[in-house]
């Protein structure tokens, strides 16, 4: 609005004397554990969605990242994800992925297996195919993806994380992927990089699940009481 104002298109701005809301960002988020993930794959209703769910959960791409994602962009040799388009909400139109960074993800064993079995689908499968693309091999609604989630999550038991107060969305398998790799004591620089996030700070939310052994141990020895010196001999 302000720039129409700018721009000579409207005499005012009806928002300048909006008041600013502030909004307080939770670092909890809904977690799905391997298990889960499993599970929820296997109640899917096809094999796509099935990979789908899983490299979402294993790579941490963003929902329209996945659905941006071209088979040229796998490398199995070198297992490596390569993320570099980004298709928005609600659009057709694929753009960069968000801050505009492309940025490579390892390929664990468990993304490279679902992605190893689209490979062998009859169809859609050169290089510049999507690697979750519709029947006619366009673009997937972001709408019917999250939609199939949620079913999925249903049929797998879990469908009582969509009856929470914050109920679960799709977002949080890419959550549940900075959770997994936190947990597992990856350190916070390439959980960043993997992740594409551009402040370091938004990484950091994940790293309450790190494992503490160490710092434990460090207050475990702060709170010892040391051996108590002898009484002095006094001569009378």
């Amino acid at each position: 609005m302000a720039r129409a104002k700018r721009k000579g298109w409207i005499a005012a701005n009806p928002c300048e004397n909006a008041e600013k809301v502030s909004v307080r960002r939770s670092d909890e988020f809904n977690v799905l554990d391997v298990e889960q993930v499993a599970a929820v794959a296997r109640a899917a209703t096809t094999d796509l969605l099935a990979a789908m769910f899983q490299v979402a959960a294993f790579t941490g791409l963003r929902q329209g990242e996945l659905l941006a994602l071209r088979w040229r962009h796998v490398d199995f040799g070198n297992r490596i994800l390569h993320v570099q388009r980004n298709l928005p909400a609600g659009t057709d139109r694929e753009d960069t992925p968000k801050s505009h960074r492309v940025r490579s993800v390892p390929l664990s064993d468990q993304a490279a297996v679902a992605l190893d079995g689209l490979s062998r689908r009859e169809h859609f499968t050169g290089p510049d195919d999507l690697v979750f693309g519709s029947q006619v091999g366009g673009h997937l609604n972001d709408d019917t993806v999250r939609d199939a989630f949620y079913a999925a999550l249903d049929v797998a038991g879990l469908g009582h994380l969509r009856a929470k107060a914050d109920p679960i969305v799709f977002h949080d398998l890419r959550h549940s992927f900075g959770t997994l790799c936190a947990a597992k004591g990856i350190d916070v620089v390439s959980i960043q990089s993997w992740m594409g996030h551009a402040d370091l700070a938004t990484t950091r939310r994940y790293m309450h699940y790190a494992p503490k052994h160490n710092d434990a141990a460090m207050l475990t020895a702060a709170f010892t009481a040391e051996s108590v010196p002898a009484t002095p001999l006094v001569v009378a």
